[in-house]
């Protein structure tokens, strides 16, 4: 107490202002953690409705695939993956090049830059998609020197070659969306994708079961669906009034000073790599135990799963990842290190509710896929096991969003590394095949990578040094030394 007020009760009356002082600090807490909860909410929910929306694309063509029989399932779920491995993480993750670069441009109205970055963006995914396809039409040699059963290889190599348009779909769908999405327009990609959907299973219809295409059908339904999305933000772009235009100011100047790109461009395709092909080998790895055909086809639905489970953290660490970025990018250490708490804590909920979903589903959850029993038993076996792995997940998506933020991806990239490569897959591999464990060993090793890769990520986070991580933020943005002259001269490299 500063001053010392003449009481009959001294003790009393003291002891009631610093109630008094700890009921306001509580309740400027509670208020503080009400409006992070609103900031956050505000940038996740519009990316968890776009994040689902994409996502149910991948959910109805294994619907279709499972329809079509047992060997189709394995078969296409084979695809899937091989296409994952090779095209669309790596389109993904280079694409995610762009947003520092169009983020920080934007920040300081040097908007023909974003154009820039944006033509050169795309020029680099079309470029990439060459090997790409080519190594997608050499897909059935390659698996079948990995052991792969010929049966289903022939399904998965016309599943693939029949999806070389959505592989072009993808070059161009990743730079537009991250172009809006550094402006702050996310409603379009979300109009776009509801009607995309909406004609997503009838187009399957058609082309599956009137058609009779099958396999080919599903594939060229899922090209469809992204040259839809496409088509409908080229439109969008062509007529919007607030939209700014990627085309504006094309030139050669596209060709010139691809550095910056590339070093963000590069280290953040490995990072998204990383964490996609681990699933991929497992599934590859399924093919190699007994009666493929059965762990193939389960494999494919419990991925699907997981990636169901995973839009929610998804959302969570792209808001994260914002929210702490635009707090240290304005000098407010406290406000960044509030924002984690918060994330993390809301993170963890996620991952309680993801777990009590998968008990509560596992016996019914692979009947929308196939009618096949000794799928069915893997499935209902396993579903738990990812569930309780969502725990973990959750915490460490909302982890690697806080790094992101904190302009620290390389950290993340190495735990995952370290958490999935390291640990994860020896785990898979000497439970799966050297203990006898088979179909449930190998998700062990997801269990083992998962609770690696959270604690450690915890570690990292609980121990940054958020004010540091300020000054870091300004020495990268240039705003304590550097004019905006000097930041549009430093982008364009």
């Amino acid at each position: 107490m500063c001053t010392t007020k003449i009481s009959n009760q001294p003790a009393l009356s003291e002891g009631n202002n610093e109630g008094e002082e700890t009921v306001k600090g509580n309740g400027c807490v509670i208020n503080e953690i009400g409006m992070e909860l609103l900031l956050l909410g505000r940038i996740v929910w519009p990316i968890i409705i776009s994040s689902f929306l994409l996502y149910s694309r991948s959910l109805i063509s294994m619907f279709f695939l499972g329809h079509l029989g047992h060997v189709q399932l394995a078969g296409g779920s084979l695809a899937i993956a091989f296409a994952n491995i090779t095209g669309y993480s790596v389109l993904r993750g280079l694409s995610m090049g762009m947003e520092p670069i169009c983020g920080q441009a934007f920040g300081a109205k040097k908007l023909s830059i974003l154009s820039l970055t944006f033509q050169k963006t795309l020029l680099l995914l079309l470029l990439v998609t060459i090997p790409i396809s080519l190594l997608w039409i050499k897909m059935r040699p390659i698996l079948t020197h990995l052991g792969q059963e010929a049966e289903i290889l022939t399904v998965a190599q016309e599943y693939v070659v029949f999806s070389l348009p959505d592989l072009m779909g993808q070059a161009c769908l990743h730079p537009v969306r991250i172009f809006l999405r550094t402006q702050g327009l996310t409603k379009p990609l979300t109009l776009s994708a509801t009607i995309a959907i909406l004609l997503h299973i009838p187009i399957n219809y058609v082309l599956v079961t009137y058609m009779g295409l099958g396999v080919k059908g599903v594939a060229l339904a899922s090209s469809w669906n992204t040259i839809s999305i496409d088509l409908g933000l080229l439109v969008y772009l062509i007529f919007s009034n607030i939209a700014l235009k990627p085309w504006a100011g094309a030139s050669l100047a596209c060709l010139y000073g691809w550095g910056p790109l590339i070093a963000f461009a590069v280290p953040s395709a490995i990072s998204v790599c990383l964490e996609w092909w681990w699933y991929e080998v497992i599934l590859l790895l399924c093919g190699l135990l007994a009666d493929p055909e059965s762990t193939v086809a389960a494999t494919g639905i419990l991925i699907q799963t997981t990636g169901l489970l995973y839009v929610i953290p998804y959302s969570l660490s792209m808001g994260l990842s914002t929210r702490v970025g635009h707090e240290l990018g304005a000098n407010r250490p406290a406000q960044a290190r509030r924002a984690t708490i918060v994330g993390l804590a809301v993170a963890i909920a996620c991952g309680l509710m993801a777990y009590a979903f998968t008990l509560s589903v596992k016996n019914i959850w692979g009947k929308m896929f196939t009618s096949d029993p000794k799928t069915l038993a893997l499935t209902s076996a396993v579903l738990p096991l990812i569930g309780f792995c969502e725990l973990g997940n959750c915490t460490q998506t909302a982890g690697c969003g806080v790094l992101r933020g904190s302009a620290r991806p390389t950290v993340g990239a190495n735990i995952n590394f370290g958490a999935f490569y390291i640990i994860g897959l020896p785990v898979a591999v000497l439970a799966g095949f050297q203990m006898g464990f088979g179909f449930f060993g190998l998700w062990l090793g997801l269990v083992a990578a998962q609770v690696t890769c959270a604690g450690l990520m915890l570690c990292i986070v609980c121990h940054t040094n958020w004010v540091v991580q300020a000054e870091r933020a300004e020495e990268l943005t240039g705003t304590a030394v550097e004019e905006s002259d000097d930041l549009e001269e430093r982008l364009l490299g």
